[in-house]
């Protein structure tokens, strides 16, 4: 009888060490060596606030900085929508929720809202109302930001036209419909804290630190969520699926990360959306890139660089992106024997922009070889690709590239994916029909 008291003991313990493990997990910059102290307490450069191009500037204008950086539009704008009047949806595993309007319109958006409301709106996930937001609506990033840069994007947003958009009826399973399951969600991944530097590291690391965590979040996307959806730091920043599109690596694994990517490539690419050998954004990083990191100052930008190098490399699935061109004649190579359907489609649809070769000669945005989607054996980004197209505005003017997802089949996009990635990339892809039908619905608006 001992014995066996001995042993519901040891499991119980071993069940709450794989519960802790499960749960508790670290802080975003938890990883980096050296104590954090609290901002009051910090000596060195400020790192939170707008860059010193800015420090003179009103509270407005601090605010539109600030608001870029934060990305709020990208999620308060559904397509064709009027900016920030809410409606973006967000198709999960357990059914879809949609954004909010954040205009100052009295009735349907952010208009009555009172300082603190809105501080608690954005460190503490409460609405007005009381009612409990989702984490969808990034809190607990977005509880790391000051509440001086906070007020000042509020300042701003009531600057803005003010668009009457009542809130679309989230469609969510039981029990995820049940807002109240949220305060136990909060007591262990909710931190009220704001963010608190670290005098080990620089000055550019600590203002990177507060740009990447506090208000671009870009854990939000780029890190894997635990079995509680909440970010799991211990695999930080090693990529993840995201609104069915692949976000990438951002660690310094070599292989797979941003450890092979010099920090002029790096920056060009956080900054312009586009780095040659490596590709361009497309998508969800697509949106940021043009809604958000453009307009970061180049300091800014650096700042970012110096944070993202320090970042632990973290390895996932992708191998190593392979430069070399494709050859020249379209019916050699790896691609023999393979559907016939993906050689037809590209023939017709992408080799006048992208060549046989792989190499655009029309506009670098176009060249496949050494790009990230096409050297990823999911195909992932390739297929969202063909079926959403692009359509940045870029300070080199618009990049586009039209859909393909009305004209083509599940079966035709599954077979020109699996053509690109064989013939571009490093390893080629195997997508079904299913799964292209699988990413229209996770990256589809309703």
């Amino acid at each position: 009888m001992k014995t066996f008291g001995i042993a519901i003991a040891v499991i119980i313990v071993i069940a709450l060490g794989i519960a802790a493990w499960l749960l508790l997990i670290p802080g975003p910059i938890a990883f980096a060596s050296g104590s954090t102290v609290a901002l009051s307490d910090y000596t060195g450069a400020n790192p939170t606030g707008v860059p010193k191009e800015l420090a003179q500037a009103d509270v407005i204008k601090r605010g539109e900085y600030l608001a870029h950086a934060a990305d709020c539009i990208a999620c308060h704008t559904a397509p064709g929508a009027p900016a920030y009047a809410g409606g973006f949806a967000f198709n999960l595993p357990f059914g879809t929720m949609y954004s909010t309007n954040i205009t100052p319109d009295k009735e349907t958006g952010i208009g009555n809202y009172t300082d603190q409301q809105f501080l608690d709106a954005l460190h503490k996930g409460v609405r007005a109302d009381g009612q409990q937001l989702y984490p969808a609506m990034s809190y607990t990033s977005y509880a790391y930001m000051t509440d001086a840069d906070a007020l000042a994007i509020k300042a701003y947003l009531f600057t803005l036209p003010a668009v009457h958009a009542p809130a679309r009826e989230n469609r969510l399973s039981w029990p995820f419909n049940q807002r109240g399951l949220m305060a136990a969600w909060n007591l262990f991944y909710k931190s009220d804290e704001r963010f608190r530097p670290n005098p080990a590291q620089s000055a550019e690391w600590n203002r990177g630190a507060y740009l990447a965590e506090a208000m671009g979040h870009c854990g939000e996307c780029h890190t894997p969520r635990n079995l509680a959806y909440a970010l799991n730091n211990r695999s930080k920043f090693a990529g993840a699926l995201t609104a069915g599109w692949r976000a990438y690596n951002i660690s310094g694994d070599k292989a797979a990360g941003l450890g092979d990517w010099t920090d002029a490539d790096l920056s060009t690419y956080l900054s312009t959306g586009h780095a040659d050998g490596h590709g361009g954004s497309a998508g969800p990083m697509g949106e940021a890139t043009d809604n958000s990191l453009t307009f970061l100052t180049p300091g800014d930008i650096h700042a970012l660089v110096v944070y993202l190098r320090s970042v632990p490399a973290q390895q996932s699935d992708l191998p190593h992106t392979m430069e070399t061109p494709a050859p020249a004649s379209h019916r050699e190579g790896a691609t023999a024997g393979m559907d016939p359907r993906g050689e037809q489609v590209f023939a017709g649809a992408c080799a006048a922009c992208h060549d046989w070769t792989g190499v655009s000669p029309t506009s670098k945005y176009a060249t496949l070889t050494g790009v990230r989607a096409v050297n990823d054996p999911s195909a992932t980004n390739v297929a969202q690709t063909i079926i959403n197209g692009v359509n940045r505005q870029t300070a080199e003017g618009t990049i586009f590239m039209p859909g393909f997802g009305e004209a083509y089949s599940d079966d035709d996009i599954a077979a020109v994916s699996n053509y690109v990635t064989t013939r571009f990339g490093a390893q080629g892809a195997h997508l079904t029909a299913n799964d292209i039908a699988s990413l229209r619905k996770q990256a589809a608006q309703q």
